[in-house]
C-alpha cells in the first residue's frame, strides 16, 4: 500500500454506480479522499481512470459478495474510514397479495440484509484504530403506509433499526441513516415502468416530478453535506439516528439539533416514545 493510501481517508461506497453513489464518489474525491466501491454491471464512466478510485464488480444480493469484498481489501491494502451503502430497489411494486412472494422477499433482502452482508464483510478492513462511519439510506413509509412498496419500505425500516443496534453493539462505529426526500435519480424509472395500476397514486406523483425539472428536489450536494455533518458530529450526536436531509436542522452548523439529540437518546429512532 502506498504512503498516500496509508495517510488518506478512504470511503467505501456500495453501489457506486447508483446516481447518489457516483456523486458521493466525486464529492469525496474533491476532498482528497481515496474512493473505492462496488458496481453490479458497469463502473460509471466519469470515475474510470481516476487514480484515487478503486472499483470492482460485486452484486451484494449474492452471498459470494462476501469473499469478493474481502479479496478486494486484502489485495488493495486499503482500510476504510467511511462505509456508505447506496443500494435501493423499489420493485416489485404492487399490493402485497398481488405480487410474487419470492420476488418480494428478494427485494426485502436487497433493501436490508444484503447491504448488511456487505458491511459485515467489509468490517474487518476498517481503520480499527479509530471510530469509523457507517451510513445507509432510508426510504418512504417510516411514518405512514407506503402502499404498493412494501418490500422497499420493510427493508429500509430494518436498516433504520439496525443502525441503532450497531450503535449499541459496535462502539467503534458511528452508524446512522439518511432519508433524502425526492432526488432526481434513475430509481424512479421502476415506478414509471410499473404503471398506475400497480404503483397507485405514487405513479402520478413520480411522473409529475420527473416531467417537471422545476419541481423541488434534494440535491446531491445537500445529501453529501448532511452525511458530512453526521460524520463530523460523531457517535454522540449521529450514532443510531434516522435523519431527514429535507426536514432536520443540520444546516448552518446544526448546533440546536446536535444539542437536542445529545439531550435525548430516544430522538430520531424507531420506537414507541412518550406513550402511556
Amino acid at each position: 500500500m502506498s504512503a498516500t493510501h496509508e495517510q488518506a481517508s478512504v470511503v467505501f461506497i456500495v453501489s457506486i454506480s447508483s446516481d447518489i453513489g457516483t456523486q458521493l464518489a466525486l464529492h469525496y474525491l474533491e476532498k482528497g479522499t481515496v474512493v473505492c466501491g462496488t458496481y453490479r454491471t458497469n463502473c460509471p464512466v466519469i470515475l474510470e481512470g481516476k487514480p484515487d478510485v478503486h472499483t470492482f464488480k460485486c452484486d451484494v444480493s449474492q452471498s459470494g459478495c462476501t469473499e469478493e469484498i474481502a479479496a478486494f481489501f486484502r489485495n488493495s491494502g486499503l482500510r476504510w474510514d467511511i462505509f456508505i451503502s447506496c443500494v435501493g430497489q423499489l420493485s416489485p411494486i404492487g399490493l402485497f397479495f398481488e405480487i410474487d412472494f419470492e420476488t418480494w422477499g428478494e427485494s426485502v433482502s436487497t433493501n436490508s440484509t444484503a447491504q448488511l452482508r456487505a458491511l459485515h464483510a467489509a468490517y474487518p478492513f476498517r481503520h480499527d484504530e479509530k471510530i469509523c462511519h457507517t451510513v445507509f439510506f432510508a426510504g418512504g413509509g417510516t411514518n405512514n403506509p407506503f402502499r404498493a412498496y412494501s418490500a422497499y419500505c420493510l427493508g429500509k425500516i430494518a436498516l433504520i433499526k439496525m443502525c441503532e443496534l450497531l450503535n449499541d453493539e459496535a462502539p467503534d462505529l458511528n452508524t446512522f441513516i439518511v432519508g433524502t426526500g425526492w432526488v432526481r435519480t434513475k430509481i424512479h424509472a421502476q415506478t414509471l415502468a410499473a404503471g398506475a395500476a400497480r404503483a397507485g397514486p405514487n405513479h402520478a406523483a413520480t411522473a409529475a416530478f420527473t416531467d417537471d425539472p422545476a419541481k423541488t428536489s434534494t440535491s446531491f450536494d445537500e445529501i453529501a453535506a448532511m452525511i458530512d455533518w453526521g460524520i463530523t458530529q460523531g457517535r454522540a450526536v449521529a450514532g443510531g439516528r434516522n435523519f431527514s436531509v429535507v426536514h432536520d436542522g443540520w444546516r448552518n452548523g446544526g448546533t440546536q439539533l446536535a444539542s437536542a439529540l445529545q439531550a435525548d437518546q430516544q430522538k430520531f429512532k424507531l420506537r414507541r416514545h412518550g406513550n402511556t
